[in-house]
C-alpha cells in the first residue's frame, strides 16, 4: 500500500486503486471538497506523472493521474475547464515529500506496466459518478439531481422570463446532454439542460435561458455545479456507447440493508458538509429531505 499526504488531501494505492480523499483545510478547493472521495480503477489510467517543487523556493511539487478520455464523468462534464486548484486528479506535494510522491508515481507506473492498461478513450464511465440526492444553489436558483429527475427551482434573482416559465422538471431519459460553464473573472457561467426534442433556448444568455441554471463569480457556485454536472452526466448514456454497453461498470445491486447503510453514510456526510460550510443552509435541507424520502 502506497500512501501520499498532500497539500489538499491524500492518495492511497493498493496495486489495483488510487483512492483520492480531499483535505479539510479551509483553502482547500470547494469541488474537491464537495466531490468527495474518489476511486480511480488502474484500468481508468493511461499514467502518472510528478513534477518536483524547488527546494530553493519552498515550491511544492505536483502529481497529476493522466486518465483515459471517457473514464470519468466529471471530466467528461467539465469539458477541460476544471482549473488546477479545483481538479481532484492533482495533488500538491510539500518538498519535503518529494520523494514519497516518486515513489507513489512508480508504483502506480510498475502496475500500469504489468496490467498493460489500453490508451484508448473508453466506452463506460469506469469512476463512479458522485452519489445522489444532490443539488446547487446558482444565481438565480437551485438544481437538484435525485437519480432520476432533474429540477430547476428559480429564486427571486430569477429573470422574469425564467419565472414565467416555471420551474422546470425532467426525467433523465429527456435529456439530451447538460453542459457546464465556471463563472470566470466578470464571465457568467452556467449549467444548462439541453432537453431531447426541445429548442428550449430563447438565448446564450444563462439568465435568461429557462433550461439553465446561471452561475456568478463565486468558486461555491461553480464547484458544487460541476459536481451536479458530473451526476447527472454519469447516469446518462456514454456518448461512445453502443446501445448495449451499460454506462457504468457498476457492481451487483446491494442488498436492502446496505442501501439502508449506504443512505445513512450519505446523511453524515451532507451533515458534514453542512458544517464545515460547503452546503449552504437550502442545500442541506433539500439533500436531506431527498434522502430521509428514500429511506
Amino acid at each position: 500500500m502506497a500512501e501520499l499526504i498532500g497539500k489538499n488531501g491524500t492518495w492511497t494505492f493498493d496495486g489495483d486503486v488510487v483512492r483520492i480523499v480531499p483535505g479539510h483545510e479551509k483553502d482547500v478547493a470547494r469541488l474537491r471538497s464537495a466531490l468527495g472521495e474518489v476511486a480511480v480503477p488502474l484500468e481508468a489510467l493511461t499514467g502518472v506523472a510528478f513534477e518536483a517543487g524547488k527546494k530553493a523556493k519552498n515550491g511544492a511539487g505536483r502529481i497529476r493521474l493522466r486518465l483515459r478520455v471517457g473514464a470519468d464523468p466529471l471530466l467528461q462534464a467539465c469539458d477541460g475547464r476544471l482549473s488546477d486548484e479545483a481538479d481532484p486528479y492533482q495533488l500538491d506535494v510539500p518538498v519535503e515529500r518529494g520523494g514519497v510522491a516518486e515513489y507513489f508515481a512508480d508504483e502506480v507506473r510498475d502496475a500500469l506496466s504489468v496490467a498493460r492498461i489500453p490508451a484508448e478513450p473508453t466506452d463506460r464511465y469506469l469512476i463512479a459518478p458522485p452519489p445522489v440526492p444532490i443539488s446547487a444553489t446558482g444565481n438565480d436558483g437551485t438544481a437538484s439531481f435525485d437519480g432520476d429527475t432533474v429540477r430547476l427551482e428559480w429564486g427571486w434573482l430569477a429573470d422574469g422570463k425564467k419565472r414565467t416559465a416555471g420551474n422546470r422538471t425532467w426525467s433523465l431519459a429527456a435529456l439530451e446532454s447538460v453542459e457546464w460553464r465556471p463563472a470566470v473573472g466578470m464571465d457568467w457561467g452556467w449549467i444548462r439542460f439541453r432537453v431531447r426534442g426541445d429548442a428550449g433556448i430563447v438565448s446564450p444568455n444563462p439568465r435568461l435561458d429557462p433550461n439553465c441554471l446561471a452561475l456568478w463569480g463565486t468558486k461555491k457556485e461553480s464547484g458544487n455545479s460541476a459536481v451536479l454536472a458530473a451526476a447527472i452526466v454519469g447516469r446518462m448514456p456514454h456518448p461512445n456507447a453502443s446501445p448495449e454497453t451499460p454506462a457504468l461498470a457498476a457492481p451487483a445491486a446491494p442488498a436492502a440493508a446496505s442501501d439502508h447503510d449506504a443512505l445513512l453514510r450519505r446523511l453524515r456526510e451532507l451533515g458534514d458538509l453542512h458544517r464545515d460550510g460547503i452546503l449552504t443552509d437550502e442545500e442541506f435541507a433539500t439533500a436531506k429531505q431527498a434522502v430521509l424520502k428514500q429511506m
